[in-house]
């Protein structure tokens, strides 16, 4: 099949090394052209979210196809790819089929069962697809992988009740608290992430909410949808003073946040705990902030608990959604395997039509002299005959590939009807 993925996640690698590629990645007109440029490379998607960053490929008949791409990422990362090798996953073939599908259906999601990632791989494809990087096998496995995530959002409760990021931001804070009822919160940033955590607060009947965002008139409209208010991106730091929890979230490519504006604001805080909680990739918070007396500094990965308290909650449903996609990567492969016998198919039609045209060209002189009507019926009978001779040839070569054992069978054919 010749399929590669090669990539970093929440469970191989620590933040810091996944930011550096996550941030790097931003851009994928420049990610995508040069693995495009290289020859080992046949298609591509690059999928960058908070968690993950991995590249899927289908490669060249090459032994370096793995060490390449890893030595790219390394490259895009800025780091020596030999020096973090254990953080690298590398998954091949029906693995690899297995392991996008599972991404696909939030299963290898830190929070099990969020709706994100979806929409996530969604965006990655399209972009690849506008690049011109996909070809038949990717285009196959990314709209198939779509319909499983669809299938085991439908027939398991993977979804029921899902949580996200966002939620488990929240929890943590509640977790630290005890009760949120009546704290102040600063959210930076005014996206999906940040609208989710919102969503989350109000549930817990907190005293007031504001919201800081680049665009002022986004943090207008969430903060009149949320009953808050909103603040100039550049005057949030004026705001911290007054707040019990910062969560931020934007797109930032470096710190927002920085430990001389927490400094600056502790003077007016009156000796009362700030609890900030970063749930950004890259990380919008300096993480010296973790370190000034009273401040608690948490990022995405402190969000452990939650995430296992998902996954005990939601453990049936993955062993359901693991047997569809154990069928479905199955079914994948078969009709990869098939693709072999396409070529044979359309040789052996070829040569049939072929035979019919000589046949019809040697009796033209007498079909010439047959009514148009005629003529048609002519055509559509042998068209007709045509059609259900190679139908059992064309089933039975279909058949035989998938299961892997096409090179005698198909040879055996070509050499019958000597193609």
């Amino acid at each position: 099949m010749r399929l590669l993925i090669v990539g970093m996640n929440f469970k191989t690698a620590p933040l810091e090394l996944r930011e550096r590629l996550q941030n790097s990645c931003a851009d994928q007109d420049i990610v995508l052209a040069g693995l495009m440029r290289h020859s080992v490379i046949r298609e591509a998607i690059c999928l960058a979210t908070c968690n993950r960053v991995e590249i899927i490929a289908r490669v060249g008949e090459t032994d370096h196809d793995e060490n390449f791409l890893k030595a790219y990422m390394g490259g895009l990362g800025g780091f020596d790819a030999a020096a973090v090798e254990k953080h690298f996953y590398v998954y091949r073939d029906t693995d690899a089929v297995r392991h996008f599908f599972r991404v696909a259906s939030s299963l290898d999601s830190m929070v099990m069962g969020e709706p994100q990632i979806l929409g996530q791989m969604k965006d990655a494809y399209r972009m690849a697809v506008d690049r011109h990087a996909t070809g038949i096998l990717l285009n196959r496995l990314a709209h198939h992988a779509f319909l499983v995530a669809k299938r085991v959002r439908n027939e398991t409760d993977i979804a029921v009740n899902a949580v996200s990021v966002s939620y488990a931001a929240v929890e943590l804070a509640k977790k630290i608290f005890g009760s949120l009822k009546g704290k102040s919160v600063l959210l930076i940033g005014a996206g999906e992430m940040s609208e989710l955590a919102a969503r989350h607060l109000i549930r817990q009947e907190i005293g007031s909410i504001r919201i800081a965002n680049r665009t002022f008139e986004r943090a207008r409209e969430m903060a009149e949808e949320f009953h808050g208010a909103p603040v100039l991106f550049d005057d949030f730091p004026s705001v911290l003073p007054e707040v019990d929890i910062v969560i931020a979230s934007t797109g930032a490519p470096g710190y927002i946040l920085t430990k001389e504006m927490v400094v600056s604001a502790l003077k007016k805080h009156k000796d009362r705990p700030l609890f900030l909680i970063d749930i950004a990739v890259p990380r919008d918070i300096e993480p010296a902030v973790g370190d000034i007396d009273n401040v608690y500094l948490y990022n995405i990965d402190h969000l452990q608990d939650v995430v296992d308290a998902n996954r005990a909650m939601r453990k049936e449903a993955a062993l359901r959604a693991e047997d569809i996609i154990a069928g479905e990567a199955e079914a994948f492969e078969k009709w990869f395997n098939s693709l072999a016998a396409v070529p044979t198919i359309v040789a052996l039609r070829e040569k049939m039509e072929g035979v019919v045209k000589g046949e019809m060209k040697r009796f033209s002189g007498w079909i010439e002299r047959l009514s148009e009507e005629d003529r048609q019926h002519l055509e559509w009978l042998v068209s007709s005959i045509i059609n259900k001779i190679l139908h059992d040839p064309t089933i039975g070569l279909k058949e035989e590939s998938s299961e892997k054992d096409e090179l005698g069978y198909i040879a055996a054919i070509r050499r019958l009807f000597r193609l």
